[in-house]
């Protein structure tokens, strides 16, 4: 197994020059497969571990968490970003607590969004929320990588002057790399990437949106994550052949499924089924 420093100090290589995709395993199994097939940094999802629990996204306490984030450090070789949600805490010094027990599970880096979880009020105001990521970076070591999320887009908040005014701080407040989910015109990006280089900036893709990993890394993007979507994706199948047995008493969608063949021997095999 790689050494918590190296994995530190590989993620942050990934983000100085290039594009990678960051993809995003729910459990232990998903985190093992996606590192045999050759990824090269995991992210959690907070709504895909949600769904592992029968509650919905921002339904996981901080204790668990960060029980699943250590078990994803723990299980693969990779260096894994955590989706930290909002840091599960209001306040600066909350946060700066909660990011410290967050880097103590061993993750490479971590996210802190700027929504508040208030349908009424649904971003922090822009100074408190700079303040917000200013303790988090001032909580964790240096090689511990830090995302500034600007949630606009996912609120119903959409505005791209706003967002990129919100980033730039973050950026200035001590975020390593910057983040906007819900980006996905190639104008947007671009103006996102532009407005805070050299930071890095991470591009959410939850559904298609016309642009490959070669069109984004062209528009200056790092890095590329897929949010709850692959476990959204393995969703799909399971209530697709689970309503046909239900409603219909055939099970014509259990065709699409893995073969059990193939897990027993990925599983048994120590994550190599070339073995």
């Amino acid at each position: 197994m790689t050494t918590i420093a190296d994995r530190r100090a590989t993620f942050r290589g990934l983000h100085a020059s290039g594009c990678f995709v960051i993809p995003n395993p729910w459990d232990i199994g998903s985190a093992l497969y996606l590192q045999h097939l050759g990824f090269k940094a995991l992210a959690s999802t907070s709504a895909g571990f949600a769904f592992t629990r029968g509650l919905p996204d921002n339904g996981i306490g901080r204790d668990a968490v960060l029980a699943h984030l250590a078990e994803l450090v723990d299980a693969t070789d990779l260096p894994i970003n955590a989706d930290f949600e909002n840091g599960f805490a209001h306040d600066p010094a909350g946060v700066a607590e909660s990011v410290r027990l967050c880097a103590q599970t061993g993750v490479a880096g971590l996210s802190i969004e700027d929504s508040t979880g208030n349908p009424d009020a649904p971003l922090y105001d822009h100074d408190h929320a700079v303040a917000r990521i200013r303790a988090a970076r001032a909580a964790l070591d240096a090689d511990v990588m830090l995302v500034g999320r600007a949630e606009g887009f996912l609120v119903g908040r959409p505005d791209l002057d706003d967002i990129i005014r919100r980033l730039r701080a973050y950026a200035d407040a001590g975020a390593d790399c910057l983040y906007a989910p819900g980006l996905r015109k190639r104008e947007q990006i671009a103006a996102v990437v532009d407005a805070v280089a050299p930071k890095p900036v991470n591009v959410l893709v939850s559904a298609p949106i016309g642009l490959s990993v070669a069109d984004l890394e062209a528009l200056g993007v790092r890095r590329v994550s897929v949010g709850g979507a692959l476990a959204r994706a393995a969703w799909g199948g399971f209530l697709r052949a689970a309503t046909e047995i239900a409603e219909r008493g055939t099970f014509e969608a259990l065709a699409d499924a893995a073969p059990h063949a193939t897990l027993q021997k990925f599983f048994a095999s120590g994550t190599d089924p070339s073995k």
